[in-house]
């Protein structure tokens, strides 16, 4: 749960840079959103889920 809630605030805080600096326009952040929300209730959400802890465990193993 911890993953899940710092990775919704870090793509939040990405798209609102991009939104206010990088030209993604307001239009296309609601569509991605969208996207999202259809992909999370999808067959696909278990799949996405699971690339993503695995790529949240290979960071942390990470030694500096």
């Amino acid at each position: 749960m911890v993953v899940n809630v710092s990775a919704v605030v870090l793509l939040a805080i990405l798209v609102i840079l991009l939104v206010k600096k990088g030209g993604l326009k307001t239009g296309h952040a609601i569509v991605c959103t969208l996207l999202g929300f259809y992909l999370a209730s999808s067959s696909v959400a278990p799949a996405i889920s699971e690339l993503a802890a695995n790529a949240a465990r290979l960071i942390s193993g990470i030694k500096f």
